[in-house]
């Protein structure tokens, strides 16, 4: 149990003590400055109504209690929040704790099994992943990782957008393309694709057939190229996650959903909730029954086709019997406007109201220096995620898409992100880690007989209390990252682990000391500290190099 854990259920058991017996959601947080305390709560507040007394002095009776207790050496009352001091063998044993379960160091059972799914990425299979699809990538699959180690039985999934009418701008632009390269010329259409990776997919077809299918344009040859591009489209596609270190559990294609007539069942479905009907020879979904908003087309009049707004409706009825009873999905700002109407639909199938789930990310921009970076040769138009990773590696584009809120606007700054220096964040904390591990080497190299858990007694600096007391709050973080769905409260917290760390070993010696006991005892601190890097950069996705 971590050291804030701790200090809840003693001053649940205080409260008891006073007479209150129903729960009450205060907080234990750590002050904003070293000086006012190691841990601040505002139990006091909450317990004034119930007890018809003043916060000040409800904090001054609770205070009095845990003056008694060993685990305090200092509680003091500040306008009713009150604030304790610790007992230095409280740092001592969470210290010891990290280094006796270094695996199990983060997890929680808060999802107690429950089968939930993220769904993101998800791109038209028609080119290169972008920036943007790099960012929600990460996104998605730090937060996995967070939930899965809080107890939640987490599936990743991609959906293939594989039924559409892209695919057919896809077919007929590689088609093009391949004709061109048999000295045929073809106008490409303006809905086409024109990236460098259109010729690449034409060549290797020519490779493969010839000049078989020069000139020959028919149903049967479109399928063809149809599917000879999509597979080339996701091969590349899954390259590029490979790269970034995503690995998807399932890849969901959209023509799984035409096959099992999924739309077919929820369109029945919605008739039986009266939330359809038919105007102008399309159907519509009332939209306007369940928010106030205009109603849609699921069924248009021209083509008899389901709308893309149709197929989503769909995807999502197929995902909640597939037994999941929450999922996420991770989505751009610019769909925003998607979220009341499909949470309307799910209310309409009668699907519980928590089990759709959107996180949004806002755009990136990738800078160097002050010049915004627009354009990819391979790719057309834009810089594709492949040429991020090959400019700054896998390690920093993760950790920088982790580190900024998704709610906020990102500049990627391309320098900052391969710049060797305690400005780059991500080598800031593993360059911790590289020398701790350096550290622990020339420990051995010195015949230093490290045994873990000795000389903890030893610990009483201030910079030694306050990294251990970082160290123990890694549970609480991971917990409040799963919560607030937020990757950045990961790499906030490593940062601050780095910066307490740095600050220990500038000021202590760790290996060059008469005191056998005090070297046992920081070599204790370096290893714990070593586990929490390892266990949050793992959360990441990022390497803990043992050398920089």
């Amino acid at each position: 149990m971590s050291i804030l854990k701790t200090i809840q259920k003693i001053i649940e058991k205080v409260l008891a003590d006073m007479g209150i017996s129903q729960s009450l959601d205060f907080k234990v947080e750590v002050p904003p400055q070293d000086e006012l305390g190691d841990f601040s709560t505002n139990a006091a507040f909450l317990c004034s109504k119930i007890l018809r007394k003043s916060p000040k002095l409800v904090a001054d009776e609770i205070a009095e209690k845990l003056r008694k207790l060993d685990t305090f050496v200092r509680v003091d009352n500040i306008n009713g929040f009150i604030n304790m001091f610790l007992d230095h063998s409280v740092y001592q044993m969470a210290c010891a704790g990290i280094i006796s379960n270094p695996r199990n160091i983060g997890k929680s059972n808060i999802g107690n099994g429950e089968n939930i799914q993220f769904e993101f990425v998800s791109p038209n299979p028609t080119g290169p992943l972008t920036i943007a699809h790099g960012r929600q990538a990460v996104i998605g699959d730090v937060l996995c990782n967070i939930f899965a180690e809080s107890g939640y039985n987490v599936q990743r999934e991609l959906y293939i957008n594989d039924a559409g009418q892209q695919i057919e701008y896809l077919s007929k632009s590689v088609w093009i393309r391949y004709n061109e390269l048999l000295g045929i010329k073809h106008e490409l259409p303006e809905d086409g694709y024109h990236g460098e990776y259109i010729i690449d997919v034409a060549k290797e077809f020519k490779n493969e057939y010839g000049d078989k299918y020069k000139d020959i344009w028919n149903d049967e040859v479109n399928d063809l190229f149809k599917e000879y591009s999509l597979k080339k489209m996701l091969s590349m596609i899954k390259q590029t996650l490979d790269r970034l270190g995503v690995n998807f559990d399932v890849y969901f294609s959209e023509k799984l959903l035409i096959k099992e007539k999924i739309v077919n069942k929820i369109l029945d479905t919605l008739e039986k909730s009266d939330s359809t009907y038919e105007k102008d020879d399309a159907v519509w979904f009332k939209v306007s029954k369940y928010i106030d908003e205009n109603d849609k087309v699921l069924i248009r009049s021209t083509d008899n086709r389901a709308t893309y707004f149709c197929d989503d409706i769909a995807y999502h009825y197929y995902k909640y019997h597939r037994g999941f009873t929450k999922v996420y999905d991770i989505w751009g700002a610019d769909h925003q406007g998607h979220i009341p109407r499909m949470k309307a639909s799910m209310k309409a199938l009668g699907i519980p109201d928590d089990f759709f789930n959107v996180i949004l990310h806002q755009f990136v921009t990738l800078k160097k220096g002050d010049d915004v970076v627009r354009m990819s040769k391979r790719a057309g138009n834009f810089v594709t995620l492949d040429d991020l990773i090959e400019e700054v590696g896998t390690d920093a584009t993760r950790y920088f898409f982790a580190m900024i809120d998704p709610d906020t606007p990102m500049n990627f700054d391309l320098e900052l992100a391969v710049k060797k220096s305690s400005d780059n964040p991500v080598f800031y904390v593993q360059y911790a880690h590289a020398r701790i591990s350096s550290i622990l080497k020339q420990a051995e190299e010195r015949k230093i007989d490290f045994k873990m858990f000795e000389g903890l007694s030893e610990v009483k600096e201030k910079e030694e209390l306050l990294l251990i007391k970082e160290l123990s709050l890694f549970s609480n973080v991971v917990a409040e990252a799963a919560k607030n769905r937020k990757t950045n409260f990961i790499t906030t917290y490593l940062e601050k682990v780095s910066s307490r760390f740095h600050t220990f070993y500038t000021k202590h010696s760790i290996l060059n000391t008469d005191n056998s006991q005090l070297i046992q005892a920081r070599l204790n601190i370096c290893l714990a500290t070593k586990i929490i890097l390892e266990r949050g950069l793992a959360l990441l996705g990022v390497s803990a190099p043992d050398k920089m």
